[in-house]
């Protein structure tokens, strides 16, 4: 089945009496529970392409259809409904709160959703997705006393709280050393193989790219050679675990106790 379905998307921007073209008619699928880079240099659209599939913006013209339903003709509330349900965001600078606990920073997103969870519910969700990142030791530490890779991984599981079936990883290791940055690609690489979350890393780095199963280029507003699949350079040998459910019922939290 489809996770994203474009159909010859167009992109203009208005700058005064001058119109700047920025995607030139992309057509695409993305199938559900696969893992894909989209790659391309600064300037090529793919910002404006993400923003588009992030239903943080719209596009001029074209079609596009998420995970079944049609979101290109929205506005900005229902793309805010739409995010709220189906998608998560990893970023580069990791977007934490300063004097904000791991634990809470993690249950923040719950508060923007229609409310069913209690509030130890809530807790106990976050909690598992930070045991699921390695950081159960660090729910109540801040983000100055989280080392980088911390920090992006504390980001990584809230954007997992809310149960998305979609993840856009946006250069999720721009700010990271070279291991830390392993870590976390092989870590993209096991949620999407044990949960079968689709991820999209967005990224203009071969390195990161070569951790998806496939990629998709785009140069100067259009898809380069179409989309291809490729076999990743990263392979990650999923351990046996514990099983630990993040794909529950899709519910939200309240503030009863």
């Amino acid at each position: 089945m489809d996770m994203i379905r474009l159909v010859d998307v167009l992109k203009t921007y208005h700058l005064g009496e001058v119109d700047v073209p920025v995607l030139k008619g992309i057509t695409l699928t993305i199938e559900r529970g696969e893992m894909v880079a989209l790659m391309g240099a600064s300037g090529s659209g793919k910002s404006t392409l993400m923003n588009i599939l992030g239903c943080l913006d719209r596009p001029t013209s074209g079609q596009y259809w998420l995970d079944g339903e049609e979101v290109s003709k929205l506005d900005n509330d229902g793309r805010a409904l739409v995010r709220n349900r189906k998608i998560g965001f990893v970023f580069q600078s990791f977007n934490l709160l300063p004097r904000t606990s791991a634990l809470e920073q993690v249950m923040m997103p719950l508060s923007y959703t229609n409310t069913s969870l209690s509030t130890r519910e809530c807790k106990e969700r976050a909690r598992t997705l930070l045991k699921r990142v390695g950081l159960e030791s660090r729910m109540d530490h801040e983000p100055s006393q989280l080392s980088g890779g911390q920090q992006q991984r504390v980001a990584i599981a809230r954007s997992l709280v809310n149960q998305p079936p979609l993840l856009f990883a946006d250069e999720p290791t721009g700010n990271l050393d070279s291991r830390t940055s392993k870590e976390i690609l092989r870590m993209f690489q096991e949620l999407n193989a044990e949960q079968g979350i689709t991820i999209i890393l967005v990224t203009h780095d071969a390195g990161v790219g070569s951790y998806a199963k496939r990629i998709i280029r785009i140069h100067d507003g259009l898809i380069a050679d179409g989309a291809y699949t490729g076999q990743p350079e990263q392979q990650v040998s999923i351990a046996p675990r514990p099983q630990v459910s993040l794909l529950g019922d899709p519910q939200s939290c309240s503030a009863s106790q």
